[in-house]
C-alpha cells in the first residue's frame, strides 16, 4: 500500500497541454494587452485581478468551448485513473478559474478544484476577481501569487486528516514551487531549473507518479 494519500496538481502545463488566459488571448484577440500586464511591475496578484478585467463581457460558455479544446498532457487520463484504482485521492490547485479548474476536475473524475473565483452573472464575467490567497502575506520571500498553493494544501490536508508527508505535488512553474517544497515528494514536470531546484523528481513524462503509489 502507497504510504502517499493524495496526489495534487498544477493544471496550466501539467495536466493540460497550454495556458488557459493565453489561449483565451490568442483566440479573443487581447494578446498584446495581456503581455502587458504579465511584463509590468505590479504585484504578481495584482496583475491576476488586471488580467481578468480583460474577460469582461465575455460568454463563459464560449470561454468554456475554448477550453475544452486544450489538449491534455499525454498519458494524464491514465495516470488519473491509477491513482483512483489506488485509493488515493487527487487534486487541482491552480492560479487559473475556478470555472475551468471545475470543468477538468468533472471530465478527469479528480476529487477537488481549487483556483481563483472569476465573477460569472448570466453566463457573462463581470472581469472581477477573487483571488484564493486572500491574506496576500509573504512567507519565506515567496511572492503574492493569487493564490498560495502552499496554503490550500495544508487547508487539504487538514480536511483528510493526513499530513504533507502523504502528498505528491506535481507542477511546472514557479506559483507551485511551495507545494513542491513542502511535499511528502515534488515532482517538477517539464519544469524550468528554477522550479526543478526545489524538487525531488524532475521529468517529462507525468507517468512517473505511477511509480510512487
Amino acid at each position: 500500500m502507497s504510504k502517499f494519500k493524495l496526489v495534487v496538481f498544477d493544471m496550466d502545463g501539467t495536466l493540460i497541454a497550454g495556458r488557459t488566459v493565453f489561449v483565451f488571448s490568442r483566440i479573443k484577440g487581447f494578446e498584446n494587452e495581456l503581455l502587458r500586464i504579465i511584463n509590468g511591475n505590479k504585484e504578481l496578484h495584482k496583475k491576476s485581478i488586471e488580467i481578468a478585467k480583460l474577460l469582461k463581457g465575455m460568454n463563459v460558455r464560449e470561454l468554456l468551448e475554448i477550453f475544452r479544446n486544450i489538449p491534455l498532457q499525454e498519458h494524464v487520463e491514465n495516470v488519473i485513473r491509477e491513482i483512483k484504482k489506488a485509493g488515493i485521492r487527487s487534486a487541482i490547485i491552480t492560479d487559473s478559474y475556478q470555472f475551468v479548474a471545475d470543468d477538468l476536475r468533472e471530465r478527469l473524475d479528480i476529487d477537488y478544484a481549487f483556483a481563483n473565483n472569476l465573477i460569472i452573472e448570466k453566463d457573462v464575467v463581470t472581469g472581477e476577481l477573487i483571488v484564493d490567497n486572500k491574506k496576500l502575506k509573504r512567507f519565506n520571500n515567496c511572492k503574492t501569487h493569487s493564490i498560495c498553493k502552499d496554503n490550500v494544501l495544508k487547508r487539504l490536508c487538514k480536511k483528510l486528516g493526513i499530513s504533507k508527508s502523504e502528498v505528491i505535488a506535481i507542477g511546472d512553474g514557479a506559483v507551485d514551487i511551495c507545494m513542491i517544497k513542502s511535499a511528502g515528494l515534488g515532482i517538477a514536470f517539464n519544469a524550468p531549473k528554477e522550479v526543478q531546484k526545489h524538487a525531488d523528481i524532475s521529468t517529462n513524462n507525468i507517468r512517473v507518479i505511477l511509480d510512487y503509489i
